[in-house]
Formats: structure tokens, C-alpha cells, sequence
């Protein structure tokens, strides 16, 4: 069982590496020293995942190290923001050093890929969490907000929905599922994809943006609430997988519409940016879907292809239910 500082040596510090860029100093004394680039605004955000809560047991060690890193880009994608450096406060039940070795691998992989690095953060001995705070940055006024959508405009929506709320499904035993079916929907569970490529895309095309991490239905109503706007939602339209789709159509809907852990990215835009919303889609290598419309009465509306209304009364993930 290694220590505090032989895990952090070991598994979270990058001796001989180049500083990332913007990065003064990271890892190793009591602060870090970033260096902001000149004209640009700081984007920062945190979150925590929680065992039993926030992901199972059962996830490997390395795809819980994505996973925790991917979740806190994904907020950075839906503000447009460019993602700079992150830092890790980690809680272990014991100084498992297999666990940290998988760990770090998942989460300096992804970073490694976006370019970022680790700066700091904290270890101690607890109930097993992971606390990261993401750095970006974005060019003033350009941010993608929750409060921009106006009356008028198109609701969109990137990747597909559900997949990961159905394998939570699985888990609970209330579906069944094997094989390449079950694979599928656990790795879109645990390796979720951050759009950030698309989010900084979208930046003047887009008029509000969010990133669908507790079920679209929830979610867009922190858009609806902060812009003073409603919507309706064509359900139908909601891009799904074909395991998604094989199933009854209420759990269809539960998926998503209240499924969470997509973190695709929610957002709106005048139809006039059509074509450009389409080519940031493309630029980003993913697809994006007209889902809906952003109106002047307040509220939600469901409805299916034939504009017939959808009771719905599930309304996605809650920390404290």
C-alpha cells in the first residue's frame, strides 16, 4: 500500500514533460502559476463524482479517470470555452497502487489529448471521490450562456441520447442486455465524450448553450428559466441509438428525455445560422439534430411526429433525491 506522496510522485506527477501551454508552473509546490493569454477571459468550472452516486464499482479504474476528467470538459464545451489546465482533489479509501496507476492513465490520456495539464490539487484517505476543477479560457463576449435563447430560434442537439441511462438500466436489472448491445451503451456510461471542438465552433453561431449531464428535460429547463423563454420538444426527432430505439417507447423516453450522462451539448440558434450550426457540426466530426423550437410562452411542451402532446413527469437527475 503506497502513501500520500509516493501516489502522487508515482501516478500524478510528470517529471521531464514540457509545461502545457499557459502553464507556469503545475504540480509540485503550493499553488500553481498560470499565465492567462492577453485578451482572454478565464473559464472555470468543478465537479465531483461520488461512488455509488455518481458511477459504480464496477468501473474500471481507467475509465473512471476519463470519465471524471470528461465530465468537467464537457461543462467548458458548452460555455465555448478552451480548455488550459485542471486540478484533482482525490479521496481513497486506502493507497491502492493499481487503482492510481489505471486511474492516471484514463485521466492523462484525455488530457493529453486536449492539451492540458495537471497543476495540483489534493489526496486523502475517504470514501473514494473525485473533485476536478477544469481552467479554460474564451474571448470576452464570446462565452455560450444559458440565458442567450430567444424566441424563434432552433433547438439542437449533438450526438444521440440514452445510451448511458439505459446501461444504468442494465445495471439496476431492469433491462436485459449481452454482448456488443451491452458494450455499447456501458463504454457511452463511462467513456463520455466532451464536445469541445463543437462548443468552440459554435461560438457567434449558437445563442445559449448547455451540456446534457442531467437529462435533457431538466437541463433544457435551466435554459427555458435563465433565457425567459419556453420551447417544444419534438420527442420523436431526439437522436437515439438502434439499442435505444428497440425498446418500449416509455422507456425511449425515460432514456432521453431524463436518462443524464450524455454530456452532449443542448443549444439554440436563429434559424437564419442553420447551414453555419451544420458546418460547426461538421468541423467538430459530430452530428448534430434540429430538435425543437424556442417560444415566447413560458413552459415545456412534449410532442411526437404528430404534434400530438407527451405526458412526461420525470425530470432527470436530482443530487439529493
Amino acid at each position: 500500500m503506497a502513501g500520500e506522496f509516493e501516489l502522487i510522485a508515482r501516478h500524478f506527477t510528470r517529471a521531464g514533460r514540457p509545461a502545457a501551454p499557459g502553464v507556469a508552473l503545475g504540480v509540485g509546490d503550493d499553488c500553481a502559476l498560470l499565465v492567462p493569454e492577453p485578451g482572454q477571459q478565464l473559464a472555470v468550472s468543478t465537479d465531483m463524482l461520488v461512488e455509488g452516486r455518481h458511477f459504480l464499482s464496477t468501473i474500471a479504474p481507467e475509465r473512471l479517470g476519463h470519465k471524471a476528467l470528461a465530465v468537467n470538459l464537457s461543462d467548458l464545451a458548452a460555455c465555448g470555452a478552451e480548455p488550459r489546465a485542471f486540478t484533482l482533489a482525490l479521496a481513497l479509501p486506502r493507497g491502492d497502487d493499481a487503482f492510481a496507476a489505471g486511474l492516471a492513465r484514463g485521466l492523462f490520456t484525455l488530457a493529453d489529448a486536449h492539451g492540458i495539464a495537471l497543476v495540483g490539487g489534493d489526496t486523502t484517505a475517504g470514501p473514494l471521490v473525485l473533485s476536478i476543477t477544469v481552467i479554460g479560457q474564451v474571448p470576452p463576449g464570446q462565452a455560450l450562456l444559458r440565458g442567450g435563447a430567444r424566441a424563434g430560434d432552433r433547438l439542437w442537439v449533438s450526438g444521440r441520447l440514452g445510451d448511458a441511462r439505459l446501461a444504468l438500466e442494465v445495471f439496476r436489472g431492469r433491462v436485459e442486455l449481452a454482448g456488443h448491445a451491452f458494450d455499447t451503451v456501458r463504454r457511452a456510461m463511462e467513456l463520455p465524450q466532451p464536445r469541445v471542438a463543437l462548443g468552440l465552433a459554435l461560438r457567434g453561431v449558437a445563442t445559449s448553450a448547455i451540456d446534457l449531464s442531467d437529462g435533457l428535460v431538466g437541463d433544457l429547463g435551466h435554459v427555458l428559466t435563465r433565457s425567459g423563454v419556453g420551447a417544444t420538444v419534438e420527442v420523436d426527432a431526439i437522436p437515439r441509438s438502434e439499442i435505444v430505439a428497440a425498446h418500449a417507447s416509455t422507456l425511449q423516453h425515460t432514456c432521453v428525455l431524463a436518462g443524464g450522462d450524455d454530456y452532449e451539448l443542448l443549444f439554440t440558434a436563429p434559424p437564419a445560422h442553420d447551414e453555419a450550426v451544420r458546418a460547426a457540426g461538421r468541423k467538430a466530426g459530430v452530428a448534430v439534430t434540429p430538435i425543437g423550437r424556442i417560444e415566447v410562452e413560458a413552459g415545456l411542451r412534449l410532442m411526437d411526429a404528430a404534434g400530438r402532446a407527451i405526458a412526461f413527469n420525470e425530470r432527470g437527475f436530482d443530487h439529493f433525491a
